[in-house]
């Protein structure tokens, strides 16, 4: 058997080798085996079709290049794989889609609307302070950050694809999901990550519709390995443009390549979105990142003075984390305007200071009430050791008071069910059992309905 066209092949995979990363050359060329060379005709063996579409998006240029020398110019290049894995029945061939019947030198590329001048030099769009480092984690945002390092840290795992974070705004989902791609990019510089808005992805769409190039759009998109698309709900509404990017979910997604999306909402409460669509968004994992707790707030102030090189009085931190509870981006706005006026008013920064910073920025309550401070005086009502609620104890003295401090913490610190639970190591449906067993109870028990009005007059 004539061996000599896969002596030929090896010459073309040492010129490959040469030329590109050899994480690359491992990637696509390293399986890539010769099936034979008759009449100016190259057949290739691929694992798949989308390994056609790599050759011909990624290294067409090259390819071109190195097949002419070691072939000769009327070289004319085929591709043979298997549709179904490992069943040669099911085998196609297909010729290269570059035009001309014969391989030129001439490059052809995909549109991208970033401008680079070649498919594989594109920026990630991802703002370097927004890394791992120095993004605070809580029990608020706990699960969403652990399995934004896992993603990160082993991008060729795939059982969080995608990836959908929601929640309201100033959280920290732009941070958090803008980290996974930023240690994507650390750990493998030549992999193509691209953050992008939802509002952002449109205008580009639309600007491809109206130049009539579409399918130069789809092609760009398809060749991110990893895809980051922010506030994903402001798709909603734009029917051409959920099935434009139902066709690159899709093409990603069964390609192995990691998508991961944000949005104030869950997809449950996506009205105007494609039901297809939000049927993919469930295939990974869905992941909420909470209004942060005081003990992430307090976390966040003290890195931000940390950050600015500044000593700020812990009973200040305690009172801008008591007061401002809405979001993440709210506290670092307060925190820079109170450096703002210290400055300006040449004032040390104080409580005071904060008060009247404050008083122009959030409502201020009179006094925040949070886990601690229920669980505490809840306790003393009990006349209960507060370590004991904690245990796995089933006293009924103990059950009763960690129902009351479920209850309490469900009603007046408005929290999840799921950081009630964390805290108290409970599951979701514990913590739903007993704040609905106090609520059924309050019916009819004169002496519960006052235990809970006295606990609720001491802690307001």
């Amino acid at each position: 058997m004539d061996n000599s066209h896969q002596k030929m092949w090896e010459s073309c995979l040492e010129i490959f080798k040469d030329n590109i990363p050899a994480e690359q050359f491992d990637a696509w060329f390293k399986n890539v085996t010769s099936l034979s060379f008759e009449d100016g005709e190259l057949t290739l063996v691929v694992p798949s079709h989308f390994f056609v579409e790599q050759f011909e998006e990624r290294y067409y240029k090259l390819m071109a290049f190195t097949l002419r020398k070691v072939y000769g110019e009327d070289i004319k290049l085929f591709y043979t794989y298997n549709q179904v894995s490992n069943e040669p029945s099911t085998s196609v061939k297909m010729k290269s889609s570059k035009p001309s019947a014969s391989i030129s030198s001439q490059s052809v590329g995909v549109a991208n609307p970033f401008k680079c001048e070649y498919v594989d030099d594109i920026d990630s769009q991802l703002n370097p302070k927004y890394n791992f480092e120095n993004y605070c984690g809580g029990i608020s945002n706990k699960i969403a950050l652990s399995i934004g390092e896992a993603i990160a840290s082993n991008p060729n795992c795939k059982t969080f694809n995608p990836l959908f974070v929601f929640g309201p705004t100033g959280v920290g989902k732009t941070h958090l999901i803008q980290a996974i791609g930023i240690r994507i990019k650390e750990t493998n510089p030549t992999s193509r990550v691209l953050y992008v808005t939802a509002r952002l992805f449109e205008s580009q769409y639309t600007a491809a519709a109206h130049n009539g190039k579409i399918n130069e759009f789809i092609n760009f998109y398809q060749s991110i390995d990893t895809l980051i698309i922010d506030d994903i709900q402001d798709l909603i509404g734009k029917q051409r443009t959920q099935n434009t990017f139902f066709h690159i979910f899709n093409h990603l997604h069964q390609n192995q390549r990691q998508l991961i999306l944000s949005s104030d909402c869950r997809p449950s409460q996506m009205e105007g979105m494609e039901a297809r669509l939000l049927s993919r968004f469930k295939w990974g994992m869905t992941a909420e990142l909470e209004r942060p707790d005081y003990a992430l707030r307090k976390v966040i102030l003290t890195q931000k003075a940390e950050q600015d090189g500044l000593s700020i009085p812990n009973e200040v931190l305690d009172y801008i984390a008591n007061n401002v509870t809405d979001s993440i981006r709210e506290l670092e706005g307060i925190m820079v305007s109170l450096i703002a006026h210290a400055t300006v008013l040449n004032q040390e920064i104080s409580v005071d200071l904060a008060r009247n910073v404050l008083a122009n920025a959030v409502k201020v309550n009179k006094k925040q009430i949070n886990f601690e401070m229920i669980t505490q005086e809840v306790c003393s009502y009990y006349d209960i050791d507060p370590d004991l609620i904690f245990t796995k104890t089933r006293k009924r003295e103990i059950s009763d008071a960690r129902q009351m401090i479920m209850f309490l913490s469900k009603k007046l610190a408005k929290m999840p069910l799921t950081a009630i639970g964390t805290r108290l190591s409970r599951t979701h449906a514990t913590v739903l059992h007993a704040c609905n067993n106090i609520d059924e109870r309050l019916a009819f028990e004169r002496q519960l309905q006052e235990d809970v009005k006295k606990i609720e007059e001491a802690l307001k």
